[in-house]
């Protein structure tokens, strides 16, 4: 089974999520921008440093063959699945 393949159930999953939940706070758009940029962002730099320490290795035959640096593009999905759930379940806060 290809990491896509794996991946592709929790991420509609939190999408369906976000986008039910998508008023949940005035600036949730924005937030969710914001906090998946960054979080990205980080998952490129630390996963890219882990893969060439020899800490995680990928099959390639389980991959679309897409690489940002050495990771597949498949890596951030989880990122993506995290940003969008934490969005969507975070409390509105104080009014």
């Amino acid at each position: 089974m290809t990491y896509l393949l794996i991946s592709l159930p929790f991420l509609l999953g939190s999408a369906a999520l976000w986008l039910w939940r998508r008023h949940a706070y005035a600036s949730q758009w924005k937030v969710t921008a914001v906090v998946t940029v960054a979080v990205l962002a980080l998952t490129i730099v630390f996963d890219n440093l882990m893969v060439a320490a020899g800490l995680v290795q990928y099959d390639d035959a389980n991959n679309l063959g897409l690489f940002i640096g050495l990771i597949p593009i498949e890596d951030l999905f989880y990122s993506a699945f995290v940003c969008l759930v934490v969005c969507a379940l975070w409390p509105e806060g104080e009014r």
